[in-house]
């Protein structure tokens, strides 16, 4: 991998085609990175990383020892691991991060990572607050860094092709679309496990905490961050922003103009000051791509289903298109007639009602020519395909060809922006109204 000094050496002889050459790896080169944040969500997204070809792990930063000790025994004693995360990014061996850190850590490591010349793959949701989003959109838009965000309903390709048969017609003309994502254990409920040793000499709590508010050391906090205000997006920012995700993507659309959402805490009573059931309403205006429609989202963390259930269903004038683990589109024969109800017409007027309707709609007896055929159709991807890994795939791409990535700082503000919207209004009781094109919070 070129190093910063190769860089500047390429900058200082005026030409910007040889910095940019030497700032890139090349098609044999190892791309180093470094995982910030090793929870299981960062875990894993390492675990995907080093799964693509010429990728290796160099660094790992957490505020709890116990983590990194488990990154060496994982990927070995020379991995270097700190609970600073800005010594990572002052490495020069590091060429890319993920940020896999509690949400309030996100826009702040970001936009440390960029200015500091490292790709960041950051996990969704990109903010924790709506006043997050610009800075970074900022900072990534003076970089000349990758920076992707870690929603993989991006890349899936069951909303690639919802978009194809959009874009054809398929359904019609589109008006509404259903989303749900709900669980039902414990885990789901962010119920995650605490180790025994999680103690004040093992974790460092005050950079955890970061911008939120102090408090005394409470473990339950870190380890089951997401319960909380503080620290996470609730509902909306877990899980919701993958809902906003997968819907731009198939549509086309840049956000909503205005939302509601209600809800509350049903049964995870465990201390957490988030709801456990979610429900929204959002009215998204005419874009290039689409007419205006409604869409709807649901999360239930105590649902009757056994296992997670998650989809969406696009509702056309002529069909719909329901969207999970495949494609099913449905269609529906166009009405051909408007039909009648002139019961408690006088008989006169039925007659008369009867001949002007059938000389504007003529009778013709059923025949195979004329009937319109109920269209059917199912798309599912190929066996073993895997859309977190296919995301992955994307991002360490581009990371080697330093083309643009569809789920970059803009997309993800997009689609954060439409989810913290539901914050906004269960917790402030309102409607609130959102500008797609600006992206910010609307009079």
């Amino acid at each position: 991998m070129s190093t910063e000094s190769e860089v500047l050496r390429a900058a200082e002889t005026g030409s910007a085609v040889a910095a940019q050459a030497a700032a890139r790896p090349a098609a044999n080169d190892t791309i180093q990175f470094a995982l910030i944040g090793a929870g299981g969500m960062g875990m894993g997204d390492a675990r995907y990383a080093l799964a693509m070809p010429g990728t290796k792990l160099v660094a790992v930063a957490d505020v709890y020892d116990g983590r990194l000790e488990r990154a060496r025994e994982l990927w070995g004693q020379d991995v270097f691991t700190t609970r600073d995360y800005r010594e990572v990014l002052a490495r020069s061996d590091v060429d890319a991060v993920i940020i896999a850190a509690p949400d309030h850590w996100h826009s702040v490591m970001a936009i440390d990572a960029l200015n500091a010349k490292k790709d960041v793959y950051l996990e969704k949701p990109m903010i924790q607050q709506i006043a997050d989003g610009k800075p970074l959109v900022e900072a990534a838009a003076r970089s000349d860094r990758i920076i992707q965000i870690g929603s993989q309903y991006v890349t899936s390709v069951i909303y690639q092709k919802v978009r194809g048969l959009l874009d054809a017609g398929a359904i019609g003309t589109l008006n509404m679309v259903e989303a749900w994502l709900d669980r039902n254990t414990a885990l789901g409920a962010w119920q995650y496990s605490i180790p025994p040793d999680a103690t004040p000499e093992r974790i460092d709590w005050n950079r955890f905490l970061g911008r939120a508010p102090k408090r005394p050391f409470e473990p339950i906090r870190l380890f089951r961050w997401r319960n909380y205000r503080d620290y996470g997006t609730a509902v909306a920012g877990d899980l919701f922003v993958h809902l906003f995700s997968g819907l731009h993507v198939a549509t086309g659309a840049q956000g909503p103009a205005r939302g509601y959402a209600t809800g509350g805490l049903r049964y995870w009573n465990d201390g957490r000051d988030v709801p456990d059931v979610m429900l929204a309403l959002y009215e998204y205006p005419e874009g290039r791509t689409h007419p205006p429609f409604h869409f709807t989202l649901r999360v239930n963390f105590k649902s009757s289903q056994a296992q997670e259930q998650f989809g969406f269903k696009f509702i056309g004038s002529e069909g719909t298109l329901t969207a999970g683990s495949s494609v099913r589109l449905a269609k529906v024969p166009r009405e051909k007639e408007p039909g009648f109800n002139i019961e408690t017409f006088t008989e006169a007027m039925q007659k008369a009602f009867l001949k002007e309707y059938r000389r504007q709609h003529p009778w013709s007896a059923p025949a195979v020519e004329n009937l319109e055929e109920r269209t059917t159709y199912e798309y599912i991807p190929p066996r073993g395909y895997d859309a977190q890994r296919e995301h992955h795939r994307v991002f360490w791409n581009a990371v080697r060809s330093r083309k643009p990535v569809l789920e970059d700082a803009v997309f993800g503000m997009r689609a954060a922006g439409g989810a913290l919207l539901s914050n906004l209004s269960y917790f402030e009781q309102q409607i609130c109204r959102w500008d797609p094109d600006k992206m910010e919070l609307a009079a």
